[in-house]
């Protein structure tokens, strides 16, 4: 199952934990479990990227599969402009990918969304 994490006000040092258990884990020679993640430093710089109508773009989606931009747009009933640059915004931060088709997609079977109500000392 691809999953992508998404984590609000997650420390760094728990990233960078991520990261050193699986640089050990390769040095051992085990295949370390695939992690993808994002992470925001805030819920604001979180709903900055992350909008409604972008959620609604990705459930969208993920229930039609594979489509232009175009045909996006018509679907959901927005503007082509304005549903093209929530698909540039959402590729940056690596929720949705274009095939060599050019059509987009999520290829994420599931989004963790993790929030933690108390923030950690940096």
């Amino acid at each position: 199952m691809n999953i992508l994490h998404i984590r609000v006000g997650d420390p760094m040092a728990a990233t960078l934990d991520r990261a050193k258990a699986t640089m050990q884990a390769i040095e051992r020679g085990e295949r370390p479990f695939p992690y993808f993640g994002i992470g925001f430093d805030s819920l604001p710089q979180f709903f900055g990227v992350f909008t409604p109508r972008r959620w609604e773009l990705v459930s969208r989606l993920r229930q039609d599969g594979p489509l232009t931009v175009a045909e996006l747009a018509r679907r959901l009933g927005r503007n082509y402009k304005n549903v093209h640059d929530d698909v540039v915004a959402l590729m940056q931060w690596d929720t949705i990918r274009r095939r060599e088709d050019r059509r987009v997609f999520v290829p994420w079977d599931e989004i963790d969304l993790r929030l933690p109500l108390i923030q950690h000392a940096a």
